[in-house]
């Protein structure tokens, strides 16, 4: 049981809090290179990859695990580009310390999901079993290059910004 729920309902929950976060991130990074802020999206984005880091946390674990390592580096990313969103409101270099932490927590999300499909899905498991194989090696550097170059077009792309008031 975690927080009342079976492990299984706990799962589901975390999968949908992933999902969620993966598409909204993409809205987001999309909205980034038309030069809008969606910031509904935004929002949805934030609390659901946060919440999904979060809930990787409450798993049982006997050790500190990669997933445990990447879900930190996620929050501090998340949490520095909050900063530079809302509480700098994306003035002068704080719009790129956004545009490339809100790329750099959906990469993140997307590997994850990567390592899970590589994980679950037979096909993807009997290509590389050990994730260390050229399949999974070629997926992962896919991934990086795109968030690379999201995150470089977005910060051209997005000049959107609001003026701080005291």
């Amino acid at each position: 049981m975690i927080l009342g729920m079976t492990t299984s309902t706990f799962t589901f929950i975390h999968v949908l809090l992933s999902v969620a976060a993966i598409g909204t991130g993409f809205v987001v990074m999309f909205g980034l290179l038309a030069g809008k802020r969606l910031d509904g999206w935004t929002a949805i984005f934030i609390v659901t990859s946060m919440a999904t880091s979060v809930t990787g946390f409450l798993f049982p674990f006997d050790k500190l695990l990669p997933s445990h390592v990447l879900g930190l580096l996620l929050l501090l990313v998340m949490v520095i580009a909050i900063w530079a969103r809302y509480w700098f409101c994306l003035e002068g270099a704080w719009r790129w310390i956004y545009v490339v932490g809100a790329a750099g927590a959906l990469y993140l999300d997307v590997f994850v999901a990567i390592v899970q499909a590589f994980r679950k899905i037979p096909a993807l498991k009997a290509m590389a079993p050990t994730m260390t194989e050229p399949p999974f090696v070629i997926a992962q550097l896919l991934n990086l290059g795109m968030f690379v170059v999201l995150a470089i077009l977005g910060g051209k792309r997005f000049r959107v910004g609001q003026r701080r008031t005291a």
